[in-house]
């Protein structure tokens, strides 16, 4: 009997258990496992993944937040970044002192009175692109070496036999300087000629390679130190581009984008110009996106209305024959107002000014930064 019972339960219970499996979806049971399958790899259903993207949109919100620069209030600073800049122009670092020589010592003592005097030192090519960044407060000044003599850049071996930057060139004294004082960048342009830049034939390309390597560049000063005034357009592409050749040959991915006009000489011919600005030499061009004349004085911020980033004007570091418009003399108008330096605000997304300064300002300046006039008080 109990035998029969559990046979009995046995048989209803596996036509049971058919039923059930005759009565399945297979689209359903599809369903299911891709469902549990998606789960096990991550997937979320809609409302998980709605707040998922949320999620995300607030963590970059506030990344931005945390990388947006802090400004300060222009007013604090005094901040007028629509005053000049100076651009130095430097030629020999040797003895004796002369109309085109600065001593060691006094190059030196140059840096020190710029740095005293809250002058910190900018790229030629960031001035000339308005992409400055200084400290608040403080003014840019741009250092600029004309023809690549070996006082410049000197290399000298040591008791051991070893190969040393020259501590009284250009180049050692910027370095060691701003090894000193690190809030000091090392910036510079120096504008070379052809033949042997800097001297020391088998040091050419351990040299070039070494200003560009520390953030500081290479201009172009004409193949030959040439008059450009009587040139033809061929013969000012052949002094510009093979200048430019020239470096591309230890300096293969570097673009030579400046130029320092020899003896302050343009073209007579206006049609001439424009080969200043870009042109080509052997099957590859050039663009200069800054010249610099000669000079005397002080230039103007990059975002006032008269800037010319083609024909910048340079001031000369020096005391000896310089009539008045040396670098001591335009820092001295500076402090005493006579002439009215730019001041950083500290960013470069920004353009800080006093008010009654406005109409000095260009029509294209706010295509790309944010614009703070000021009540100054005066």
């Amino acid at each position: 009997m109990n035998k029969k019972r559990i046979i009995l339960i046995s048989i209803m219970l596996l036509i049971t258990t058919i039923f059930i499996g005759c009565s399945e979806n297979p689209e359903e049971e599809e369903m299911e496992q891709n469902q549990s399958q998606a789960a096990d790899e991550g997937a979320l259903d809609p409302d998980e993944e709605s707040d998922e993207v949320e999620s995300n949109e607030t963590s970059e919100e506030e990344s931005e937040e945390e990388d947006r620069e802090e400004l300060v209030d222009p007013a604090s600073v005094s901040a007028n970044e629509l005053g000049q800049v100076m651009v130095l122009m430097y030629h020999h670092i040797n003895e004796p002192e002369d109309t085109w020589v600065r001593t060691p010592d006094n190059f030196r003592r140059d840096l020190k009175e710029l740095y005293d005097r809250g002058f910190r030192p900018v790229s030629l090519v960031d001035y000339a692109t308005g992409n400055m960044e200084v400290e608040p407060g403080y003014k840019p000044v741009v250092f600029t070496f004309d023809d690549g003599r070996q006082n410049n850049f000197n290399m000298m071996e040591n008791s051991d036999g070893e190969w040393e930057i020259d501590p009284d060139s250009a180049v050692g004294i910027l370095v060691d300087f701003h090894e000193e004082h690190p809030d000091f960048p090392l910036e510079a342009t120096f504008f070379i000629n052809g033949g042997t830049p800097f001297g020391q034939e088998d040091l050419v390309e351990y040299k070039l390679n070494f200003i560009v390597d520390q953030g500081m560049d290479i201009g172009n000063h004409s193949y030959t130190h040439a008059n450009f005034n009587d040139l033809t357009a061929e013969e000012l592409q052949y002094q510009l581009g093979r200048l430019n050749n020239m470096v591309l040959e230890y300096l293969p991915d570097y673009e030579v984008n400046s130029l320092a006009l020899p003896f302050g000489s343009r073209p007579q011919s206006e049609e001439l110009m424009k080969y200043l600005h870009q042109g080509e030499y052997d099957g590859i061009d050039y663009e200069n996106i800054a010249i610099l004349e000669v000079g005397w004085d002080p230039y103007l911020s990059p975002f006032h209305q008269d800037f010319d980033p083609l024909k910048i004007r340079r001031v000369r570091a020096s005391e000896m024959d310089v009539d008045g418009v040396g670098m001591y003399d335009w820092i001295g108008h500076f402090e005493s107002g006579a002439r009215t330096p730019y001041i950083s605000d500290g960013s470069r997304e920004t353009i800080s000014y006093p008010e009654e300064l406005e109409d000095r300002l260009s029509d294209t300046a706010s295509d790309s930064k944010i614009l703070q006039p000021y009540e100054s008080g005066e």
